[in-house]
Protein backbone atom coordinates (compact mmCIF):
# COMPACT_ATOMS: atom_id res chain seq x y z
CA UNK A 1 0.00 0.00 0.00
CA UNK A 2 1.08 3.52 -1.27
CA UNK A 3 -1.35 5.85 0.58
CA UNK A 4 -1.21 9.20 2.10
CA UNK A 5 -1.94 10.22 5.22
CA UNK A 6 -2.90 13.63 6.91
CA UNK A 7 -0.77 14.47 10.54
CA UNK A 8 -2.77 16.96 12.50
CA UNK A 9 -1.02 18.66 15.24
CA UNK A 10 -2.38 18.21 18.94
CA UNK A 11 -4.65 21.29 18.33
CA UNK A 12 -5.81 19.20 15.00
CA UNK A 13 -4.37 21.92 12.83
CA UNK A 14 -2.88 20.24 9.74
CA UNK A 15 0.59 19.78 9.59
CA UNK A 16 1.53 17.90 6.84
CA UNK A 17 0.89 14.83 4.65
CA UNK A 18 2.81 11.60 5.02
CA UNK A 19 2.84 8.01 3.79
CA UNK A 20 0.39 5.95 5.42
CA UNK A 21 3.11 3.65 6.72
CA UNK A 22 4.40 6.34 8.57
CA UNK A 23 1.35 7.42 9.59
CA UNK A 24 1.02 4.07 11.12
CA UNK A 25 4.79 4.06 13.05
CA UNK A 26 3.56 6.94 14.47
CA UNK A 27 0.42 5.55 16.06
CA UNK A 28 2.25 2.32 16.75
CA UNK A 29 4.75 4.49 18.84
CA UNK A 30 2.42 6.16 20.84
CA UNK A 31 3.16 9.59 19.24
CA UNK A 32 -0.37 9.79 17.26
CA UNK A 33 -3.93 8.53 17.45
CA UNK A 34 -5.64 7.31 14.42
CA UNK A 35 -8.51 9.83 13.63
CA UNK A 36 -9.30 7.87 10.48
CA UNK A 37 -8.35 5.06 8.59
CA UNK A 38 -8.72 4.34 4.84
CA UNK A 39 -10.94 0.92 5.07
CA UNK A 40 -7.52 -1.00 4.26
CA UNK A 41 -4.89 -2.67 6.55
CA UNK A 42 -1.45 -3.62 6.78
CA UNK A 43 -0.46 -7.12 7.72
CA UNK A 44 2.07 -8.52 10.05
CA UNK A 45 2.69 -12.01 10.95
CA UNK A 46 0.09 -11.76 13.93
CA UNK A 47 -1.71 -8.87 13.24
CA UNK A 48 -3.57 -6.71 11.22
CA UNK A 49 -3.47 -2.54 10.97
CA UNK A 50 -6.11 -0.49 9.93
CA UNK A 51 -4.40 1.73 7.40
CA UNK A 52 -4.47 5.57 8.51
CA UNK A 53 -5.47 8.18 6.59
CA UNK A 54 -5.70 10.84 9.36
CA UNK A 55 -3.49 11.08 12.67
CA UNK A 56 -3.23 13.81 15.51
CA UNK A 57 -0.05 13.82 17.23
CA UNK A 58 -0.29 13.47 20.89
CA UNK A 59 1.87 16.28 21.74
CA UNK A 60 1.83 19.72 20.45
CA UNK A 61 4.47 20.76 17.79
CA UNK A 62 5.57 23.53 17.11
CA UNK A 63 6.55 24.90 13.93
CA UNK A 64 9.33 27.66 12.41
CA UNK A 65 7.60 30.35 11.35
CA UNK A 66 7.70 30.57 7.90
CA UNK A 67 7.82 33.78 5.79
CA UNK A 68 6.70 33.20 2.24
CA UNK A 69 5.70 29.44 0.63
CA UNK A 70 7.46 29.51 -2.82
CA UNK A 71 5.33 29.26 -5.90
CA UNK A 72 5.43 26.02 -7.89
CA UNK A 73 2.82 25.07 -10.59
CA UNK A 74 1.21 22.69 -8.35
CA UNK A 75 0.86 25.09 -5.97
CA UNK A 76 -0.64 27.68 -8.01
CA UNK A 77 -3.39 25.20 -9.86
CA UNK A 78 -3.87 24.60 -5.62
CA UNK A 79 -4.61 28.31 -4.66
CA UNK A 80 -7.06 28.19 -7.36
CA UNK A 81 -8.89 25.20 -7.30
CA UNK A 82 -7.56 24.07 -11.08
CA UNK A 83 -10.02 26.44 -12.35
CA UNK A 84 -9.38 29.32 -15.20
CA UNK A 85 -9.17 32.22 -13.47
CA UNK A 86 -10.73 34.06 -16.66
CA UNK A 87 -13.42 31.64 -17.63
CA UNK A 88 -13.93 29.03 -14.49
CA UNK A 89 -12.73 25.84 -17.01
CA UNK A 90 -10.42 23.14 -15.80
CA UNK A 91 -7.07 25.10 -15.75
CA UNK A 92 -4.38 23.60 -18.08
CA UNK A 93 -1.48 26.31 -18.40
CA UNK A 94 -0.42 29.19 -16.09
CA UNK A 95 -0.81 32.83 -16.77
CA UNK A 96 1.18 35.87 -15.76
CA UNK A 97 -1.33 38.69 -15.26
CA UNK A 98 1.50 40.64 -16.71
CA UNK A 99 3.23 39.13 -19.17
CA UNK A 100 6.89 38.11 -18.54
CA UNK A 101 7.62 39.96 -21.65
CA UNK A 102 6.12 43.37 -20.41
CA UNK A 103 8.17 43.06 -17.34
CA UNK A 104 5.75 41.12 -15.23
CA UNK A 105 7.24 38.92 -12.26
CA UNK A 106 6.87 35.45 -11.60
CA UNK A 107 5.16 35.75 -7.78
CA UNK A 108 2.10 35.12 -6.28
CA UNK A 109 0.66 38.37 -7.29
CA UNK A 110 1.32 37.56 -11.05
CA UNK A 111 0.18 34.18 -11.81
CA UNK A 112 -3.06 32.57 -12.00
CA UNK A 113 -3.99 28.93 -13.34
CA UNK A 114 -5.62 29.16 -16.87
CA UNK A 115 -7.27 26.77 -19.95
CA UNK A 116 -5.85 26.34 -22.93
CA UNK A 117 -8.49 28.44 -24.78
CA UNK A 118 -7.97 31.70 -22.52
CA UNK A 119 -4.01 31.41 -22.07
CA UNK A 120 -3.75 31.65 -26.11
CA UNK A 121 -6.69 34.41 -26.49
CA UNK A 122 -4.43 36.53 -23.64
CA UNK A 123 -0.88 35.87 -25.56
CA UNK A 124 1.57 38.49 -24.32
CA UNK A 125 -1.39 41.54 -24.03
CA UNK A 126 -1.52 42.99 -20.55
CA UNK A 127 -4.99 41.93 -18.41
CA UNK A 128 -7.24 45.44 -19.81
CA UNK A 129 -6.14 44.79 -23.40
CA UNK A 130 -6.89 41.43 -23.59
CA UNK A 131 -10.66 41.22 -22.60
CA UNK A 132 -10.23 39.00 -20.78
CA UNK A 133 -11.62 39.60 -16.88
CA UNK A 134 -9.95 37.75 -13.25
CA UNK A 135 -12.30 36.01 -11.08
CA UNK A 136 -10.47 37.25 -8.07
CA UNK A 137 -7.22 38.89 -8.02
CA UNK A 138 -4.58 36.53 -7.35
CA UNK A 139 -2.62 36.35 -3.58
CA UNK A 140 0.07 34.36 -2.10
CA UNK A 141 -1.42 32.00 0.41
CA UNK A 142 -0.66 32.64 4.13
CA UNK A 143 -0.99 28.86 5.06
CA UNK A 144 1.05 26.07 5.44
CA UNK A 145 -1.81 23.97 4.18
CA UNK A 146 -1.24 24.66 0.38
CA UNK A 147 2.27 22.56 0.94
CA UNK A 148 -0.51 19.57 1.38
CA UNK A 149 -2.88 19.93 -1.02
CA UNK A 150 -0.44 20.77 -3.83
CA UNK A 151 0.17 16.84 -3.83
CA UNK A 152 -2.59 15.85 -5.08
CA UNK A 153 -6.75 16.12 -3.99
CA UNK A 154 -8.13 16.27 -0.71
CA UNK A 155 -9.28 13.11 0.55
CA UNK A 156 -13.19 13.46 1.67
CA UNK A 157 -12.01 12.44 5.44
CA UNK A 158 -9.39 15.13 5.07
CA UNK A 159 -11.99 18.36 4.41
CA UNK A 160 -12.98 18.83 7.80
CA UNK A 161 -9.53 19.66 8.96
CA UNK A 162 -7.59 21.04 5.91
CA UNK A 163 -10.60 23.00 4.10
CA UNK A 164 -11.32 25.70 6.52
CA UNK A 165 -8.31 26.66 6.79
CA UNK A 166 -7.73 26.99 2.77
CA UNK A 167 -10.90 29.04 2.97
CA UNK A 168 -9.27 31.49 5.30
CA UNK A 169 -5.99 31.28 3.72
CA UNK A 170 -7.98 32.25 0.09
CA UNK A 171 -9.92 34.94 1.72
CA UNK A 172 -13.19 33.25 1.45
Amino acid sequence: MSGRALVLNATFEPLCVVASRRALVLVLDGKADLIHDTGGAFHSARAAYPEPSVVRLSQYVRLPRQTRIAISRRSVFARDNHRCQYCGATAENIDHVVPRSRGGAHTWENVVAACKRCNAAKEDYLLEDSGLVLARPPRAPRSRVWLLVAGGEVRQEWEPYVMPVLDRAAGL
